[in-house]
This record gives structure tokens, C-alpha cells and sequence, in this order.
């Protein structure tokens, strides 16, 4: 018998989070009551998501390494926010995106789920959009943006030392551009508009067990007011005003990094030894580094044409 036939996957979409669970993640996001769902509102729940939701394949790891064929973690977002508040662990974009998605209209806004092209390359991310008073606007639960992002004719440049982006429109689609550790050059997501099914997410979701840059090695990050942490296989990164601080690790402080940076239960990260994770964060990556984008951010653009 052949695995796809013994493997049946099943997941329907959420339909809003009940209120027990939506009491307890708003508690966990420094909400006291529900908020408004006005773009002031929004902002703050995002700003708090970047801060107290990392973005980590921790569990994703976990599965991948199973003797047994599992269903990826988080695509379900009741599961996705019991995991985090027990454990501490996020996901990758396309959990994170459905649980904010599911969030956000637990909470009243008008928000969809859309999709994005990486680098331009293929449909690789998801994300979520916005409607308020006619205006839409890009919330995106995974990038960690810290601010959210209008999606509109104007070229918009968030000139943050430690968490800059900038997003312009480009024909029916807008570009997203971010600078992170370890790159040393702006790279862009290309964002579509229309909104998409719950079955696109988990479709791209389980696709990305084959092939995805967050399959092999340990990648987590955490945003904290003046400082980014990313822990990628072995090294850890540290930026803040002062630049960026990079330290190899060894496989305790990997592990302290995961609990004390990132926020991750101990519980979780001995499971994810255990499947032969930490090992494998210390191997060399696999595949070619993604070729540096022929095109430019808007500043850069803006700078050249002075």
C-alpha cells in the first residue's frame, strides 16, 4: 500500500476562534478587551503580534523528521494558537497567516487571505489583507513587519533602523521590500491582491514538504522592541541600532537561544532534538543561496535619480 493511499489529509478551514480561546490569546497579546476595528486598532494588535509571536520551524521540523507521515503543524488555527500558548512556538508564513486571518475576523475586521510570490519565483507565502472604510491595508502575520502596510497607489518607505520596509504598487500587484539578517541587500515579495481559499494555504502548505528553505535547518525569529534575534541553523543574529552582532552557537546555546530568545517551551525543544533537528541545523545548508535582485527598493531608486 503506497503512503498516499494510507495518507488521508483532512483539514477543514476554521470558522472563528471561540471565545474561550479568544479571551486567552488577546490576554497573551496584552489586550484587555477586544479592540476596535479601525485601522488604530489594527495597528497596535499588529505591532503586538510581531513582538510576543515568533516565526519559527521548530515544529515543522519536528514533523518532517517523523518515521511516520504526519500533517504539518498550525494549519488549523485553534491548534495553531493552543501550541502557542502552551509552548511558545509560531509557525511558518502560511499557519501564521490563517491564524491571524481567523483572529482578525474573530475580532470583526473585514480580512482575507492572499497570497505572494517571494522573490517573484512561484506562490510561496501567504499573508493577509485588510478592508477598513474602503481602504486595504497588508498585515503581514509571518514578515513581522511591525507596521502594517496600505495598499494603494503610494509608494510607502518605513525608514526603521532595525525593521525597515518599503512597498510600492506594481501594476495589479504591490512589492514588498525588507532587509534582514544574514542579507545584506533588500529583497521583495511580490503581493497579490485577490483574495484566496482556505484550500490555496493548504495547498502551498503541504506542497512546501517538498521543497522549502525551512525544511532543513532551524530558522526562528523573534522581534523585541530595539532588537531583532533570528536564529538560523547555528548562528545567531542580534540587530539593533548599534548593527548586527553574529555568533556562532553551540548546540546547548542553540538551545538556550531557542528558550531564552525566541520564547519556546523546554518541553518543545527536547522534542525537537529528539527527532534529530538540532543535528541537522548543524549542517551546511542545502541547495544555492537565491541569486541578489536585479531590482531596487524605492529609497534606492529615489537616492540614485538625486
Amino acid at each position: 500500500m503506497t503512503w498516499e493511499n494510507r495518507y488521508v489529509h483532512i483539514l477543514l478551514p476554521m470558522t472563528g476562534l471561540s471565545k474561550d480561546l479568544l479571551n486567552r490569546v488577546l490576554d497573551s497579546l496584552d489586550f484587555g478587551e477586544p479592540p476596535a476595528a479601525d485601522v488604530a486598532a489594527l495597528q497596535r494588535l499588529y505591532t503586538s503580534w510581531c513582538i510576543h509571536v515568533p516565526f519559527d520551524n521548530v515544529r515543522k521540523m519536528i514533523v518532517l523528521k517523523s518515521k511516520v507521515k504526519r500533517v504539518l503543524p498550525g494549519l488549523d488555527a485553534a491548534e495553531f494558537f493552543e501550541n502557542w500558548l502552551k509552548n511558545g512556538s509560531g509557525a511558518t508564513c502560511w499557519p501564521m497567516a490563517n491564524a491571524f486571518y481567523e483572529l482578525l475576523s474573530s475580532l470583526g475586521y473585514h480580512a482575507s487571505r492572499v497570497a505572494g510570490l517571494m522573490r517573484d519565483l512561484t506562490i510561496n507565502h501567504g499573508s493577509v489583507k485588510v478592508s477598513i472604510n474602503g481602504l486595504n491595508y497588508l498585515a503581514d502575520a509571518s514578515l513581522l513587519l511591525n507596521v502594517i502596510l496600505p495598499l494603494d497607489h503610494r509608494t510607502f518607505i518605513h525608514n526603521d533602523p532595525i525593521f525597515p520596509v518599503e512597498s510600492e504598487p506594481d501594476g495589479e500587484s504591490h512589492l514588498v521590500w525588507m532587509l534582514t539578517p544574514p542579507g545584506n541587500d533588500y529583497f521583495y515579495c511580490r503581493m497579490t491582491g485577490n483574495p484566496v481559499e482556505f484550500s490555496l494555504f493548504d495547498e502551498r502548505y503541504e506542497t512546501s514538504r517538498e521543497k522549502s528553505i525551512f525544511n532543513q535547518r532551524l530558522y526562528a525569529r523573534r522581534n523585541y522592541p530595539g532588537e531583532l534575534i533570528i536564529l538560523w541553523g547555528n548562528t545567531r543574529f542580534s540587530k539593533t541600532v548599534n548593527g548586527i552582532e553574529r555568533r556562532d552557537l553551540s548546540r546547548d546555546e542553540v538551545c538556550k537561544a531557542l528558550e531564552k530568545d525566541i520564547g519556546i517551551s523546554a518541553s518543545l525543544i527536547n522534542e525537537w532534538v529528539g527527532s534529530g533537528s538540532l543535528d541537522a541545523s548543524f549542517e551546511p545548508p542545502s541547495g544555492a543561496p537565491p541569486p541578489p535582485s536585479a531590482m531596487k527598493p524605492p529609497s534606492q531608486r529615489m537616492s540614485n535619480e538625486k
